[in-house]
């Protein structure tokens, strides 16, 4: 017997969207263009613009080019980075409250799609990203701080070289867990005292700031020890 959850979604999207703006860079046209298809069989209006190097090293391309929704799609081709960010300024000018914003792809280009579109204006609420991975920190500057798990009173030291999640294993608690990347939100733990580093792209801006919850696969303390509803 295997015990599955139901499907998490974390990248829906917003079917009565005025307007849809979909970003892919590279290997993030898998999920953008699910959404593209999607709002093609709608009758729903938006368009689709797909980044990559070259043709040679972008998904989907044939596949694309012969879909009923073709003619909604725009290929942008580059070696250049620097023309990418010269081509999202000018993609990101014009929006409304009724448009909303999708982006995937690697961490570096969809960052550029976002801070573009917040330059120009876009709302948080109407922009939407979704990470395959996140880029791996350095531990070098990691420090030791403690973990006291509310339900006993029991205080573990987490070591530089360990993240909480596999400290607390080690000490027979065990905290549910799926990418251990801080992508997924499986693991958000409920902080009582303390105060998070936050390392994970799970969590929105508003709710690191409350710093009531953090990720104990990815993310560290400020404080010295962490309180922890466990």
């Amino acid at each position: 017997m295997i015990e599955v959850s139901a499907p998490k979604n974390h990248f829906p999207l917003v079917e009565s969207a005025k307007h849809s703006l979909l970003i892919a860079g590279g290997i993030g046209i898998t999920p953008i263009l699910c959404m593209a298809e999607h709002l093609a069989r709608l009758g729903a209006d938006f368009e689709m613009h797909y980044f990559a190097r070259s043709p040679a090293r972008a998904a989907f391309v044939e596949h694309i080019k012969r879909s009923t929704f073709a003619d909604h799609v725009f290929f942008h081709f580059t070696e250049e980075e620097k023309q990418q960010r010269l081509d999202l300024a000018v993609l990101l000018q014009t929006h409304d409250a009724g448009m909303h914003l999708y982006v995937c792809g690697g961490e570096a280009f969809m960052n550029a799609v976002i801070d573009a579109a917040l330059q120009k204006g876009w709302r948080k609420d109407r922009v939407h990203r979704e990470y395959f991975s996140v880029e791996k920190r350095e531990s070098d500057s990691n420090v030791e701080f403690d973990v006291t798990i509310a339900s006993t009173g029991r205080t573990i030291c987490i070591p530089a070289d360990k993240t909480v999640m596999t400290a607390l294993a080690d000490y027979g608690i065990h905290i549910a867990a799926s990418c251990e990347q801080g992508v997924c939100g499986t693991c958000v733990t409920r902080v009582l005292e303390g105060e998070p580093q936050h390392r994970d792209v799970f969590l929105s801006d508003d709710e690191k700031n409350r710093n009531d919850r953090f990720t104990p696969c990815c993310s560290r303390a400020n404080s010295r020890t962490l309180v922890l509803d466990l």
